[in-house]
């Protein structure tokens, strides 16, 4: 077992889902390295008195959690939303520290997850173009190699470091600008496979308000890459039909390795492998379903209102 110092402190963002959080916990606490771990954990607060009830069973439920070095938890006496949460949540560790471990109450982790994180942040602390390391990889048909980069950045389970942080621009007007003098709005969609774009638009114009559009536009500009693991350390366990806005289904259910993945040494450079098979997933999925999840898809990365 490594030092306790060489550990990156873990942010779990929180709101109403006390079910949903404790798988997430649960499953963060089989982690080996979650002993050495310092937890911050960020309860946001309730929009109306009706979400009350819900809010203090979380808060009631985050100060029994133990089996980590040290637990701080943050309570919020107003609703920030899930964005402004994470945007100073994620400032406060990565200015404290130098680099954040992040997970939001919905995620069902692998027993290796944290090692693939702190390994890759290890790994790339001093590579300027790596903006991420990312845990949760879609179930796309073709194998995937064991590690690949991909353009930009992600949000189901992830961690960065102060250097790429501090480049997030939280302009989505200014981001979609860049984009198109650049020429890059085809690339951002995965050359028409998904509705990246859309939904940036959407952030402009008031119809969510995604950090996790904006974090990964910024990135894409800057053409810095994220670290992906080809079998998922990560599943989003909120694709149920308890949400507010929920549709269910199951296409983006993955399931999550029960072995350690190597960081390796795969080439600093987009895998081509990869965005090919992304491409083919996302392409592959029928038209009409795809725009019929498309409010799914805005509800599980949380850039609607709704939490």
């Amino acid at each position: 077992m490594k030092s306790n110092h060489q550990f990156t402190p873990i942010a779990l963002f929180a709101f109403n889902r006390q079910v949903h959080l404790k798988v997430t916990v649960e499953s963060l606490q089989k982690n080996q390295e979650s002993i050495d771990s310092n937890l911050f954990i960020f309860c946001d607060g309730p929009r109306n008195n009706e979400e009350l009830q819900a809010v203090n069973a979380v808060r009631d439920y985050v100060k029994t959690i133990t089996g980590f070095k040290e637990i701080t938890i943050y309570e919020s006496p107003v609703n920030k939303g899930l964005a402004q949460s994470i945007i100073d949540g994620v400032t406060m560790l990565c200015n404290k520290y130098g680099s954040a471990i992040i997970i939001e109450d919905d995620l069902e982790l692998s027993p290796y997850f944290l090692k693939f994180m702190n390994d890759g942040l290890t790994k790339y602390a001093c590579n300027e173009r790596i903006a991420s390391i990312h845990g949760y990889t879609p179930p796309v048909k073709a194998a995937l190699p064991s590690t690949y980069f991909l353009r930009g950045a992600d949000c189901w389970g992830w961690a960065t470091w102060k250097r790429a942080w501090d480049k997030f621009e939280p302009g989505g007007s200014m981001l979609l600008k860049l984009l198109t003098e650049k020429n890059l709005l085809n690339k951002f969609d995965f050359d028409g496979s998904v509705r990246n774009i859309q939904m940036l638009q959407d952030q402009i114009n008031g119809k969510n308000n995604s950090w996790a559009i904006r974090w990964h536009a910024s990135m894409f500009l800057e053409n810095m890459l994220t670290l992906y693991p080809g079998k998922s350390l990560v599943n989003n366990i909120g694709q149920d039909a308890t949400g507010q806005h929920s549709i269910k289904t199951d296409i983006f259910d993955s399931v999550v390795s029960k072995n350690a993945i190597s960081i390796g040494n795969v080439d600093v450079t987009e895998t081509l492998k990869a965005i090919d098979a992304y491409k083919r997933h996302f392409s592959s999925l029928k038209v009409g379903f795809a725009k019929r999840i498309y409010s799914k898809i805005v509800r599980i990365m949380k850039i609607e209102n709704d939490c």
